[in-house]
């Protein structure tokens, strides 16, 4: 009881939200959406996309948000809790995969980071408008120089969980996620009135419906709706563990969709219809961030500090999901060891960049790693919590807790679909990443 007084918690329903909101937009709908949309072929590939993320999006979302809330502790502490209530084995290892997952990710995300502030640093100076774009990427990215950059990076995630849960957490994100959006709004505005821009324009709105016969459209689809709305089976139930009974789960979990998404569609119109106004591939991949995007803004009048005003956002964008991958192995090692937030906090940030340092300086360990960990145990963590929550506990137990609080609560609908739905599509997803090496 004392433990659970003690608690930290988000001061209310606008903190709580804004944060959940920080976690899901991240560097993938930046990095990876606009690439998708283009390399699926523009508006065809968002009538999956709505499809898959506030259907199985939400679900998967509001469940994570439900188990945290319920325990009132993390993943690891609440999974422990009921393989032990219910007598089964191994809820050392088990419970303890989907704040590791978490934590991996923190490893080789808080890596790119540390590239984007060094990319903002050097549109602040100028310099990006001299570059080679494709050049310098390549001879900066698994350099020893980024290990600055990284190191950056995680003592900036480190500064917010040091001030906790509303001054750290909550505070940051009602700051950065507005101006994010601003930021947003504001370099799509510019990009759209380019010369050109309206060919990227239709490419994005424009459906073509015989790409809806590929199946590959589909998988990507799916793959981009689960891993953006930050389902890892940590991340979200951390903050759910920190939030009142009052709060409605399930309009933070559509709010959380449906700004993710209009940030993936913001950035796909900064992106495209630029990429189109100057000639470049708007499927270009993952390079598209750090090799379009800064070969864009050298062409674009004013382009310097359009730039510096794009990483700037990207930069709010990637450290907000910085912080609840670093939050969720800290909550962790709180519950279980009783350590207290500085101690826990400032050893979790050491240990993460050190064996993240590797990664700084091979490419090649970098991406082996990254998938491993985003197509295998990402996914897995988050269906042990759904195992967890709608297999091994009453289900009836966790719809009740779900809609605690809720303006409009969810019928008896959402058992199945978590039950067998979710589940099922969990264990797909994984499948697919496997057979395609990576679909998110």
């Amino acid at each position: 009881m004392k433990e659970e007084k003690q608690r930290e918690k988000f001061s209310g329903s606008l903190g709580f939200i804004l944060a959940c909101v920080g976690a899901a937009i991240g560097l993938g709908n930046v990095w990876l959406f606009p690439y998708r949309l283009g390399q699926c072929g523009g508006a065809a590939f968002l009538i999956p996309y709505f499809i898959f993320v506030f259907v199985l999006g939400v679900a998967g979302v509001v469940m994570e948000m439900a188990f945290g809330r319920a325990n009132g502790t993390g993943s690891m502490t609440g999974i422990k809790k009921a393989f032990k209530e219910k007598g089964i084995k191994g809820r050392k290892i088990v419970s303890s995969i989907p704040t590791l997952g978490l934590g991996a990710i923190f490893l080789f995300y808080a890596i790119v980071v540390g590239w984007v502030l060094k990319y903002f640093v050097i549109s602040i100076t100028g310099e990006i408008g001299t570059i080679n774009p494709a050049e310098y990427f390549n001879s900066f990215a698994g350099s020893p120089e980024t290990i600055i950059w990284h190191g950056t990076a995680v003592i900036l995630t480190l500064i917010v969980i040091l001030l906790g849960v509303t001054k750290g957490i909550e505070k940051i994100n009602k700051i950065i996620m507005p101006c994010l959006f601003m930021i947003f709004i504001l370099l799509a505005a510019r990009s759209l009135t380019l010369d050109g821009a309206s060919s990227g324009v239709m490419y994005l709105l424009k459906p073509r419906w015989e790409l809806l016969l590929n199946i590959q459209t589909w998988v990507m689809a799916l793959g981009q709706a689960f891993f953006t709305v930050s389902l890892t089976g940590c991340a979200l139930v951390t903050y759910g563990s920190y939030t009142d009974k009052e709060v409605d789960l399930v309009s933070a979990a559509m709010q959380t969709a449906i700004f993710d998404t209009l940030a993936a569609l913001l950035a796909a119109f900064i992106i495209i219809p630029a990429a189109f106004a100057y000639g470049l591939d708007p499927a270009a991949g993952p390079s598209l961030l750090f090799i379009t995007v800064p070969s864009i803004f050298q062409a674009m009048p004013m382009g310097t500090m359009l730039s510096a005003l794009f990483f700037l956002g990207i930069i709010f964008a990637s450290i907000s999901s910085c912080i609840v991958m670093m939050e969720g192995p800290v909550e962790a090692l709180m519950s279980e060891t009783k350590l207290n937030r500085r101690k826990g906090a400032i050893l979790i940030a050491i240990i993460s960049f050190i064996l993240a340092i590797p990664m700084d300086l091979s490419m090649d360990l970098f991406g082996s790693f990254s998938d491993f960990i985003t197509i295998v145990v990402t996914p897995l963590g988050s269906l042990i919590v759904a195992i967890t929550y709608f297999w091994i506990l009453n289900p009836k137990d966790a719809l009740m807790e779900i809609n605690i609080g809720a303006k409009k609560p969810l019928g008896r609908y959402y058992i199945p679909l978590v039950k067998y739905g979710y589940t099922f599509i969990t264990v797909i997803v994984i499948i697919l990443g496997v057979m395609y090496g990576g679909i998110g």
